[in-house]
């Protein structure tokens, strides 16, 4: 499709693993030409990491690597360095998330390559930031997911603090970074100025601290510090997980005033709907245990399905806890296209990996091709840089590309 709203935007990734190549996943899925550099012989990391196909490359790279063509260069190289810093030239956005300084000691770094290309989107990740004492520091999401103060809210009073089943830090940051080169495209197409490009630092451990909503005023204006809640929110009642007849277990939102009323009434508790303490949140919070041990002791004897149906025909948000197989059966995900299917090489059936979001209705992107091999689009891109054929078999032999 042509019409994607990022066409014509050329993004350079020579970030590994997760977060860069996250961000290069939404640029590439809404139409920007991404070309990922990758070392050359294994490629991204990411490439073996858990589950494998019979061909030996992870599930997960064919949707992390979606619509990006792969150039192989050696960083260590001075002659892949040369290379890079050609293809920085031109380029609209960099994407890189190596350890502060890297690029630099280099001679790739942002003061450098603006001379060339003023116009840059020089776009870096790491786990703190490019100044500051922690800087050099290496952060990976899990470090820096509990240096947020991210994992202390997260788990059971008296507990191990707990952590996602996932590298939610690395996705969170190239959610912040994708937003970033993003704003930073809209300032430049606004400037009347000739060198209108910038750095956008995004840190891992910051982009989660984005997300700790009310903690910090509530600390700097009544010293609280929030605890980890387990399945409930803090200050919020009643919102809770409940184990049903069937083993299953349901989440029930009757947080509000006249919810918690139709919440109550449906469970036939409305000695509890009635009660004036129990009116508004802050009278709620104070009697949560009474509140959520009606609420337990009326999900013990139905199955999660009765659960469901009667808190529906009450109009009280309610949901099972889904698998990822739960998902792929349900009707909803499926009318709302949450999944994509995609052909990889020696595969007979497709694959099916996730729609990116968010929806545009006008201009909405698409998966293109899955990630492909590594080094699979080199001699095209590098043929179009202007190498000669020669050239480029020389650079192979050499291990450069």
């Amino acid at each position: 499709m042509n019409n994607k709203p990022l066409s014509g935007i050329r993004v350079i990734e020579v970030g590994q693993l997760l977060a860069g190549p996250f961000a290069g996943t939404m640029l590439a899925y809404f139409g920007a030409e991404v070309i990922k550099v990758e070392p050359p012989g294994e490629g991204d990391p990411i490439r073996g990491w858990r589950l494998l196909d019979e061909e030996g490359t992870s599930y997960w790279w064919r949707s992390l690597g979606r619509n990006k063509k792969s150039l192989t260069l050696n960083l260590r190289a001075p002659e892949g360095r040369e290379i890079l810093g050609d293809l920085l030239n031109d380029a609209d956005v960099l994407i890189e998330n190596f350890k502060p300084g890297t690029m630099e000691k280099w001679g790739l770094g942002p003061d450098e390559v603006s001379k060339r290309n003023p116009n840059l989107i020089y776009t870096r990740i790491s786990g703190y930031g490019q100044t500051g004492p922690y800087s050099r520091k290496p952060g990976y999401a899990s470090v820096t997911e509990a240096y947020s103060g991210f994992r202390y809210i997260n788990g059971f009073a008296d507990d191990v603090p707990v952590r996602p089943n996932l590298s939610l830090g690395d996705s969170v940051a190239g959610l912040h970074a994708a937003m970033g080169i993003l704003l930073a495209l809209l300032a430049r197409k606004s400037s009347d100025t000739e060198a209108n490009g910038q750095v956008v630092d995004v840190a891992l451990y910051e982009s989660m601290f984005n997300l700790m909503e009310g903690i910090v005023p509530e600390y700097s204006g009544a010293g609280e510090i929030r605890q980890p809640a387990g399945s409930t929110i803090t200050g919020i009642v009643p919102t809770n997980t409940y184990l049903c007849s069937d083993g299953k277990h349901v989440v029930i939102g009757g947080n509000g005033d006249s919810i918690y009323v139709r919440l109550m009434t449906a469970i036939g508790r409305e000695d509890l709907a009635k009660d004036p303490r129990l009116a508004s949140n802050p009278g709620r919070v104070t009697h949560q245990k009474l509140i959520d041990g009606a609420i337990a002791a009326w999900a013990d004897q139905l199955t999660s399905i009765q659960v469901i149906q009667a808190m529906e025909d009450a109009d009280v948000p309610v949901g099972a806890i889904f698998s990822i197989a739960d998902a792929f059966e349900d009707p909803h995900y499926q009318a709302r296209g949450m999944f994509e299917q995609v052909q990889v090489p020696n595969r007979d059936d497709t694959l099916a990996i996730p729609a990116i979001l968010p929806k545009l209705m006008g201009t909405p992107g698409s998966t293109e091709w899955p990630g492909g091999e590594v080094g699979s689009h080199t001699d095209d891109l590098l043929t179009a840089m202007g190498l000669a054929a020669d050239r480029i078999a020389a650079l192979k032999e050499r291990g450069i590309v």
